[in-house]
């Protein structure tokens, strides 16, 4: 099952694609804006971006050269227009493939499961799930376990911890944090981390005065590690 982002404001066009979509074993999301569905593609980290170009508030390739500049995700653009120009245009600005409206369900889904064939999430090939002490994340299924129980986090709560067990031992600082998995630049925003770090914390059975996993480096950053009777 693929997660897919639908950025579209015609509502006559997205209730009926989003339902056709999820017929047939996507889960979709939608966004009628620009700034709506960029919050959410940096949010979420849909599989795959279906992306009309003329939005509300802002013009698609724009929105396109915003994402790409933060995002590799797989973008689908699905729009009326249909000149051999604005199409290439496209194309180099950063889009995996072109659809022209009108179009069917069964076409953009073929063309949603052949792009997602061609990058590393497509196809048999699978993120190896990421295994520290009693933790288990697999970012495949997006799903956390600790010592076999279910751990339910937010999609950045998620991020973060999977971010975290890619580099276990290591102390990872804030800066590195907010550029990996906020995507945003490091300065003022630090307390955002500390925040997530907190929630994360609870969530895991923890505190910063009784780690078992997440242990503060003080003015450096945070190291995710086994407890030691689990190494």
């Amino acid at each position: 099952m693929a997660r897919l982002l639908l950025i579209e404001d015609d509502l006559t066009i997205r209730t009926p694609l989003i339902r056709a979509l999820r017929e047939r074993g996507h889960a979709v999301a939608a966004a009628s804006t620009a700034m709506a569905g960029l919050r959410d593609a940096l949010e979420d980290r849909p599989d795959l971006v279906v992306l009309d170009l003329g939005l509300p508030d802002l013009d698609g390739r724009e929105l396109l050269r915003m994402l790409r500049a933060v995002s590799s995700v797989p973008v689908i653009v699905a729009t009326a227009r249909d000149d051999e120009t604005e199409i290439v245009r496209v194309l180099d600005a950063g889009a995996d493939d072109y659809v022209v409206k009108p179009f069917t369900a069964a076409q953009l889904d073929a063309r949603v499961r052949a792009v997602l064939r061609r990058g590393p999430t497509g196809g048999d090939t699978q993120d190896p799930a990421l295994v520290v002490g009693g933790l288990r994340i697999d970012p495949r299924a997006r799903q956390v376990t600790l010592d076999g129980a279910t751990v339910e986090l937010t999609p950045r709560e998620f991020d973060l911890l999977h971010h975290l067990a890619g580099r276990p031992g290591q102390v990872v600082t804030k800066r590195e944090l907010l550029t990996e998995v906020w995507q945003i630049p490091y300065g003022g925003a630090d307390k955002t981390v500390d925040v997530h770090l907190s929630w994360l914390r609870r969530k895991l059975g923890e505190s910063a005065q009784q780690p078992r996993y997440l242990h503060t480096v003080r003015g450096v950053g945070v190291r995710l590690d086994a407890p030691v009777a689990q190494r």
